[in-house]
């Protein structure tokens, strides 16, 4: 399992990776809340720490989520009752204070990951006339033929497609995209959106909300 440790602390964080690597994990150090909010998509699930040197970690786990569902083990040594209630109201799926006992640890994560499990395995195929989105293989088909995208092309046609009907704002798309909108230029959104229409080659199937964003479908 890819695993985004955000942790600043290097003997914490060393350890950590090399506990979950020997476990067969793929650990993938982090240092900062910026580093998990421009690199979540390569993860499988995450451990986080709420001492971050950027930003508090409870404002990390509200950005991510509004951008990821992907699995959340908050690992810290604020023993609170308020953070943990804070952290796990906020969308963290465990609450885990240091120092942790590994196998503790190591079975939480897979608790957590099993029981995200079965909504990561379920098909999402997402149709729209003659067009035809796989949101899981990453595959697009118009009219039965391939239609090949770069990465950021597919990323924001699945943050559209996953919404079929639904205004998505130019802010959400740049954190969808970009993990986050402070560090995307809006002039990029419309490059790509310009290169996605055309690839597609449907008027009518990305609609602009002028002001606002962009709609997929009717």
């Amino acid at each position: 399992m890819r695993i985004a440790v955000v942790e600043d602390d290097d003997g914490v964080g060393d350890a950590l990776v090399d506990a979950l690597t020997a476990y067969g994990h793929q650990p993938e150090r982090m240092r900062r809340g910026a580093d998990l909010l421009l690199g979540h998509r390569t993860a499988d699930l995450v451990l986080l720490d709420l001492g971050l040197p950027d930003a508090d970690g409870l404002q990390v786990l509200r950005q991510l989520r509004a951008v990821s569902d992907v699995p959340v083990v908050v690992l810290t040594a604020r023993n609170d009752e308020r953070s943990i209630v804070r952290g796990l109201r906020g969308g963290a799926d465990d609450y885990l204070v240091k120092p942790a006992r590994m196998p503790e640890l190591l079975a939480r994560i897979d608790v957590v990951s099993r029981r995200r499990r079965p909504d990561q395995q379920a098909v999402r195929v997402v149709r729209e006339g003659d067009v035809v989105v796989d949101l899981d293989a990453r595959t697009v088909e118009v009219g039965g033929e391939p239609v090949s995208l770069t990465a950021k092309e597919f990323e924001l046609l699945a943050a559209l497609a996953e919404r079929p009907g639904t205004a998505v704002s130019r802010q959400h798309l740049m954190d969808a995209v970009w993990g986050d909108a402070y560090v995307a230029i809006s002039r990029s959104l419309d490059v790509h959106m310009t290169g996605l229409r055309a690839k597609l080659g449907r008027p009518g199937l990305i609609s602009t909300i002028r002001g606002f964003g962009y709609r997929w479908g009717s």
